[in-house]
C-alpha cells in the first residue's frame, strides 16, 4: 500500500476533518539508461564546478538565485522554510466556487484525500454537500517547501485535491494567432455545421477508461521482456513499505458548527497567538529533525559493481 504524501486536516469553516493527501496518479513511463556500447556500462553523470572541472560533493553545493547575468544570491534551507506559510498541515478551504468556473488549463495533478480514524463523519458530510450543489472548494496546501492552490472536489466516493496552476503560469491564447474572426469569415456554411454536428452525435458515447491503453508501452514492454528472455536476464521488484497509521480526531457537533460558520462567516483559525505559540517549538524540532535527514542525503553512495544497471542515473529520452 502506498504511503500518505502528507498528513493533516481539511478545514472549512470552522470545521476540520483529519485527512492523509494519497497520490491518485501511477507514472507508467519506461525509463533508460544510457550505456557506453563497448561495455555496456552504465554513463555517469557528475556535478562538477563549471571552472575548475572538478566534481562538487552533496554536503557543498547550495541553492541559489540568478539575479542578473552571473550573478547570484545564496539562498539556505531555512530561508526557504520560513518563507513558507505556517499552516503546512492544513489544506484551508477559503471559497466554494461552482465546478465548471475552473478551465482544464488550470488542473496540473490529482490526489486523494483519504478520511483520518473516526474522520468519516465530517468527510461524507462535505463531500455529499459538494455534489448537491455543484461547487468545488478553492483552498491553498503547503507540501513540502511549495506553497500550492487547490481545488477539492468530490468523485465518486472520494474527495480529490486537485493542484492549480496558478494564473501567471498560464499563457493567454492572446499569445497565438488564433482564427478569431467570425464563423462567416470562414466560409463555413450551417450545412457544414449541421453535418459536423450529425458526425459528432454518431460517434458520442459513453467515456469508458478501461478501453484505453497505452499501446506504445504495451509493444515496447513485450519487446524488452523478449530481450529479457533471450539473454536470460530476470529483474527482482522491491515491496513498498507499509503505509503509516491513520490520525484521530474527536467527535465534533458539525451542526454547530456549521451553524457558527455561516453567521460569523469565519474560517478556521490558522494563525492566532496561541496556535502560534503552540507551534514554535514544533517548528524548531522539525528543524532539528531535518538536519539528520539532509546530512543522510549528502552522503553518496558508492556504486555496486556486480549490478551496474541497476544503479539509478539520468533519464535517456
Amino acid at each position: 500500500m502506498a504511503r500518505p504524501i502528507w498528513t493533516g486536516t481539511l478545514s472549512f469553516g470552522l470545521l476540520n476533518v483529519p485527512i492523509r493527501l494519497m497520490t491518485a496518479e501511477r507514472r507508467i513511463d519506461l525509463h533508460f539508461r544510457m550505456l557506453d556500447q563497448r561495455n555496456n556500462q552504465p554513463v555517469r553523470y557528475e556535478r562538477v564546478n563549471a571552472e575548475s572541472g572538478e566534481e562538487v560533493p552533496w554536503k557543498d553545493i547550495v541553492k541559489a538565485y540568478e539575479y542578473s547575468k552571473g550573478n547570484y544570491v545564496v539562498l539556505e534551507e531555512s530561508d526557504i522554510r520560513n518563507a513558507a506559510p505556517e499552516t503546512h498541515e492544513t489544506v484551508e478551504i477559503d471559497s466554494f466556487i461552482d465546478a465548471d468556473a475552473l478551465t482544464p488549463a488550470y488542473f496540473e495533478k490529482p490526489y486523494f484525500l483519504v478520511p483520518g480514524k473516526k474522520a468519516e463523519k465530517g468527510y461524507v458530510l462535505l463531500r455529499e454537500t459538494l455534489k448537491r450543489t455543484g461547487k468545488i472548494g478553492i483552498a491553498r496546501v503547503v507540501i513540502r517547501t511549495r506553497e500550492y492552490l487547490c481545488a477539492v472536489m468530490p468523485q465518486e466516493e472520494a474527495l480529490l485535491l486537485i493542484l492549480l496552476r496558478f494564473p501567471q503560469e498560464l499563457v493567454s491564447a492572446e499569445e497565438y494567432a488564433l482564427p478569431d474572426k467570425p464563423v462567416a469569415d470562414y466560409r463555413i456554411s450551417d450545412r457544414e455545421l449541421e453535418m459536423a454536428g450529425e458526425l459528432i452525435e454518431s460517434m458520442a458515447g459513453k467515456f469508458q477508461p478501461e478501453n484505453y491503453r497505452d499501446e506504445f508501452r504495451d509493444r515496447l514492454t513485450a519487446v524488452i521482456e523478449q530481450r529479457l528472455k533471450s539473454k536470460g536476464v530476470t529483474t527482482a521488484l522491491e515491496e513498498e513499505e507499509p503505509a503509516h497509521a491513520n490520525a484521530t480526531t474527536n467527535v465534533v457537533d458539525f451542526m454547530s458548527l456549521l451553524k457558527r460558520s455561516i453567521e460569523n462567516k469565519q474560517r478556521t483559525p490558522a494563525r492566532g497567538e496561541d496556535e502560534s505559540a503552540a507551534k514554535k517549538p514544533a517548528k524548531k524540532a522539525a528543524a532539528k529533525k531535518a538536519e539528520p535527514a539532509a546530512k543522510k542525503a549528502a552522503s553518496r553512495k558508492a556504486p555496486a559493481k556486480k549490478a551496474p544497471a541497476t544503479r539509478k542515473g539520468r533519464k535517456a529520452g
